[in-house]
């Protein structure tokens, strides 16, 4: 049998193996019962931004570190206040709803397929606290699941990535990292690891001059991929 390429499989989470938009709507839709589909994805929207732009400035140095539990309290006010809801109980429940994402079809066979294949690990910006209700939730498998909070940054920062490089005990061109993101993946290519993207509605596709290791179109075809039957 030939040796696998790869020591250890590396798994961005939002996006990736749960559908975080469908989470964040469910959460908008129980605020407010009245609105209709425009109207939700204009608040999905408002959402959506002010996480990038504060974890962009947390990259930038114009931030101090702060988990993904209390940005998504801010967005979830921002939007409460977007939607005329100034109830403190609802906010916090709209905020809850970033941890309770369903999980792609896909996601629990595949990642029960890979598990017995190689060790898995999970690398998200959701904090610690987040990202074990999101696992919980969602039934994701892992052997490990590292949460940006333990780098105080957010990916791309290479100080993520070298989390798994570290717990792996493996050199990064020995780790397979798999997001449905094109700037996550460049992110850990910076830092030398194998990449693969996997399509999703909600990722961020590849250009034209993106070069990763595995193009597959969900979790069975990168299972096919790895020689995993």
């Amino acid at each position: 049998m030939a040796e696998p390429k790869y020591d250890a499989l590396v798994f961005d989470v939002l996006g990736t193996l749960v559908d975080e938009p469908a989470g964040l709507r469910a959460g908008i839709r129980a605020l407010d019962p009245s609105l209709d589909g425009p109207g939700t994805e204009r608040l999905l929207l408002l959402w959506q931004r002010h996480i990038e732009r504060e974890q962009r400035r947390v990259l930038d140095g114009d931030r101090p570190y702060l988990p993904s539990d209390v940005l998504d309290r801010e967005a979830a006010g921002v939007v409460a206040e977007a939607a005329g809801v100034g109830d403190p109980a609802a906010v916090e429940e709209l905020a809850r709803s970033a941890r309770r994402l369903p999980p792609w079809p896909d996601t629990v066979a595949g990642l029960a397929r890979l598990a017995g294949h190689f060790p898995l690990i999970g690398l998200s910006n959701a904090s610690r606290t987040a990202l074990l209700e999101l696992n919980a939730h969602a039934g994701l498998r892992w052997h490990q699941a590292l949460s940006a909070e333990d780098a105080r940054t957010y990916k791309p920062d290479p100080a993520v990535y070298r989390l798994a490089v570290t717990v792996a005990g493996r050199p990064p061109e020995r780790l397979l990292m798999i997001a449905a993101h094109a700037w996550d993946l460049r992110g850990a290519q910076a830092l030398g690891l194998r990449t693969a993207y996997v399509a999703r509605p909600v990722g961020d596709p590849p250009t034209a001059s993106d070069r990763f290791d595995l193009y597959a179109e969900d979790l069975a075809d990168l299972a096919g991929r790895l020689g995993v039957s």
